[in-house]
């Protein structure tokens, strides 16, 4: 099985900053923004975002970024092995009233965010939630769509898309496995 890399270090940097602006530009500033992360890979990127908005607007908020664990949430339970629950950690002041985006690193059937909008519900009202993945593959389940998307990337149902980020793997990269025949 050979991985075909789509995208580089620097093109993953690049998309990160491209979403940071278009989130302060759709929410007309940071404030009243929070950025929850979806363990595991969207928590780092989450992280990278709320740290290139304070960069970009130096009065935001510096605990803009949090995690939203959706394990519990999930509609496949039963089905499918699933990781071990992770920490929802929520920043100072909560969802209520906020523009909370929610972020993930692949978009594909639908069913995680699905479940990230079940867990949120849980914890406050949020004014309104986006949606910023790094990577989306199509193949919907669900009627949810990306509002920042960093890399359209249509790819057949037995293609695995792997994110790799330096703070997990040692290396930044987006790459697609071709699936078996």
């Amino acid at each position: 099985m050979m991985a075909r890399a789509v995208l580089s270090q620097a093109d993953i940097s690049r998309a990160l900053t491209r979403i940071s602006h278009e989130i302060l530009e759709s929410n007309r500033g940071s404030s009243d923004l929070v950025i929850l992360g979806i363990p595991t890979r969207g928590v780092i990127l989450a992280r990278r975002i709320a740290e290139t908005i304070a960069r970009i607007e130096p009065d935001a908020a510096p605990a803009l970024a949090g995690a939203l664990d959706v394990t519990m949430y999930r509609d496949d339970l039963t089905r499918t092995r699933t990781r071990t629950p992770q920490p929802t950690d929520l920043p100072p002041g909560g969802i209520d009233g906020k523009t909370v985006v929610l972020v993930d690193d692949v978009l594909y059937s639908g069913r995680t965010i699905r479940a990230a909008l079940d867990a949120l519900s849980d914890l406050g009202r949020a004014r309104a939630v986006r949606l910023a993945v790094l990577v989306d593959r199509g193949h919907r389940e669900f009627p949810i769509r990306a509002d920042f998307v960093g890399k359209n990337l249509p790819s057949s149902a037995r293609e695995r898309i792997n994110v790799r980020l330096v703070e997990i793997d040692g290396d930044d990269a987006v790459t697609i496995d071709e699936g078996e025949e």
